[in-house]
């Protein structure tokens, strides 16, 4: 019996003493009570990604333990490289930064981008909230009347940087497929896109449909959609080409597959690796949360945003499989897309 008190009064002693030195980590509610939670936009103000973000920001705050306070923070450049290198290597790594990146990034270190500063399957992703299809957005009077065309005749596009869709796309089908697509680049986001459009700089953009159908010439008649950067039709532009059909070889259609994994991106929202797991867990079971908040899908109508939601592991799956593809494959597309 006083053995046993004894082992119980020195276990118990021991706990006192090493309190001090070992101090539990807080709790998710008590960490994120009273901080600020920013979300890094990857883009300039007013198109889809910005719209997306600053929607879930609103909403966000109230599904994470401790309801922080949730801030959009706009950070363009280089098609969102700007800003996923900010968040892999500088931000704060305790869950308090939020990212927004274009869908093709995670692509570009397997395919050898310049200016990568990071390892995308290091990445925390915390889902997408929808899986927009690209399109070929175009002036009705431009010089081309159907994808058909673009092998004799020259379509000048406007574009972001590296990386991004409205880039990459038509580089990549140019190379793959010898179209005449001339691309201009260096534009902060789609709005300015759009507005180079508008004033003949350029004869179209590729851009997200959902961005497309916000503006006013979706409806106008002074603009239309050529292609849709897909292998099947999305449902509300059936009678818009997809890429199905356009490759001339296995090899082609290989490439083609890779190239379109981007597709199921969406619009991913990251954090760093780094992150306690509990914060993360909390990060991303928030994040599916504030996409069935009420307020959020009635506010997401308004705005013509369609809710899709892609969990982390199907975002991290995609990636993964982009590194297990075979080396003939992903020369093809480094070579398309460089």
């Amino acid at each position: 019996m006083l053995r046993g008190v004894t082992a119980f009064l020195a276990t118990a002693l021991a706990a006192l003493w090493s309190a001090p030195g070992q101090a539990q980590a807080p709790s998710v509610e008590s960490f994120y009570r009273g901080k600020t939670v920013t979300v890094t936009i990857g883009y300039g103000v007013g198109g889809s990604d910005d719209l997306w973000a600053r929607l879930i920001a609103r909403h966000l705050g109230r599904h994470i333990p401790g309801q922080p306070l949730v801030v959009p923070q706009n950070l363009p450049g280089a098609g969102s490289l700007v800003a996923a290198n900010q968040v892999y290597n500088v931000a704060a790594k305790d869950g308090t930064i939020i990212g927004v990146i274009n869908r093709g990034v995670p692509f570009e270190a397997v395919l050898g981008g310049g200016g990568v500063q990071f390892d995308p399957r290091k990445f925390n992703w915390l889902g997408s909230p929808d899986s927009d299809v690209i399109v070929a957005y175009v002036r009705t009077d431009a010089p081309i009347k159907h994808v058909s065309e673009l092998r004799e005749k020259e379509l000048i596009v406007a574009a972001t940087g590296s990386g991004a869709d409205s880039q990459t796309y038509p580089q990549v089908l140019a190379r793959l497929f010898g179209w005449k697509l001339r691309i201009v680049q260096g534009y902060p986001g789609s709005r300015e896109m759009n507005l180079a459009v508008e004033r003949n700089e350029a004869h179209g953009t590729f851009i997200s449909y959902d961005t497309a159908a916000r503006e006013p010439t979706f409806t106008d008649g002074t603009r239309r959609l050529m292609l849709q950067g897909a292998m099947t039709p999305d449902e509300r532009m059936k009678d818009v080409p997809t890429l199905a059909g356009l490759a001339q070889s296995e090899a082609e259609q290989r490439a083609v597959d890779f190239f379109l994994l981007r597709a199921g991106m969406g619009r991913p929202f990251v954090v760093a690796p780094g992150v306690p797991p509990d914060r993360l867990t909390a990060l991303r079971e928030g994040f599916a949360a504030a996409l069935r908040d009420p307020e959020l899908i009635e506010e997401s109508k308004k705005l013509r945003l369609n809710i899709s939601y892609v969990p982390p592991d199907i975002l991290q799956g995609l990636v993964d499989k982009a590194y297990g593809a075979d080396a003939d494959t992903l020369e093809r597309v480094r070579k398309a897309m460089r």
